[in-house]
């Protein structure tokens, strides 16, 4: 029978802290930074311009249609080669994580406001309002309540995509596991402890994400 021992692990609480406190940290860049990049490319896609919605199509695609670690793969070691720029793993994380992020995002913001009643529109346009007053005004306002409850279930989707930072040695949680594991040889309780500790994160904003989605069903 295998004996367990987590008490082993107490000495390295700082290294467990320090990577929750950045896979947090992590993620908060990365879904604002996500959310900048969906709020334009999900209205940019409903521009009657096809020099505008095209390309925003293409990226969205790209980067849904697109396995997420291939994607940090590539940022790391392709993107630098092509553009001769030279990043860290962090910054190529960060930027490939808020693209990835952004593209859903652009998808949730662009169904929002397809789905708004179109009266709500005419209504404003005859009033005397530019289209881009109402969609300020008018429609995003609206659209918002429904775009809610998908956001927050990305974003929750966008701290689990942390966990695969540790292919390019971010200091994350589930790196900062690595690193314990090697060091102790007890990657069964490392491991059972990286998972408690995703879960009693996740669980509150996965429980908020259910509420949202309830009381939109009631709203609506």
């Amino acid at each position: 029978m295998y004996e367990w021992d987590f008490a082993s692990l107490w000495q390295y609480r700082s290294l467990l802290i320090a990577g929750i406190g950045y896979t947090l940290l992590f993620t908060v860049i990365c879904v604002a930074a996500g959310l900048a990049i969906g709020v334009l490319a999900g209205l940019g896609r409903l521009s009657r311009h096809v020099w505008i919605s095209a390309p925003l199509r293409a990226y969205v695609e790209v980067f849904r249609c697109t396995p997420v670690l291939v994607q940090l793969v590539w940022f790391y070691y392709a993107l630098p080669v092509l553009t001769g720029i030279e990043m860290s793993a962090t910054m190529a994380a960060a930027l490939c994580l808020s693209l990835y992020g952004g593209a859903f995002y652009a998808e949730i913001i662009r169904g929002g406001v397809i789905a708004t009643d179109i009266g709500q529109t005419e209504a404003g346009q005859a009033i005397g309002m530019t289209r881009g007053q109402v969609m300020r005004r008018v429609v995003l306002p609206q659209a918002f309540k429904r775009m809610v409850p998908p956001l927050v279930s990305q974003s929750i989707m966008q701290l689990k995509n942390t966990s695969l930072l540790s292919v390019l040695a971010v200091p994350d949680l589930l790196y900062q596991g690595q690193v314990i594991a090697h060091d102790t040889y007890r990657p069964l309780e490392v491991y059972t402890l990286i998972a408690v500790a995703y879960f009693v994160i996740l669980l509150p904003a996965t429980l908020w994400a259910k509420r949202l989605e309830q009381q939109h069903s009631k709203g609506g």
